[in-house]
């Protein structure tokens, strides 16, 4: 599942170095945490979320094959955003 998310990440964004992709792994559910440069957030959101509904969709249809179930989460670096203040 990671390399699957990580192929589609990688192909949308400006920074693919920058991508970063953490399972964690439950019973019977996978979360996928994504992280991605600040400036690359909005490409993987889209216009009203579709781009990350899509994803989601993939996700769970592959998922589902496997008899699992998965989330996807987008981290916001906390770091940068302290920063900033």
């Amino acid at each position: 599942m990671k390399e699957f998310v990580e192929y589609i990440v990688k192909n949308l964004v400006d920074h693919p170095d920058q991508v970063n992709i953490n399972e964690i792994g439950g019973t019977h559910t996978l979360i996928i945490e994504l992280s991605v440069e600040k400036s690359d957030v909005g490409k993987i959101i889209g216009k009203k979320g579709k781009t990350i509904n899509a994803i989601r969709t993939l996700l769970m249809s592959v998922a589902s094959r496997n008899g699992i179930r998965v989330n996807l989460e987008i981290i916001e670096d906390e770091k940068e955003e302290k920063k900033a203040e």
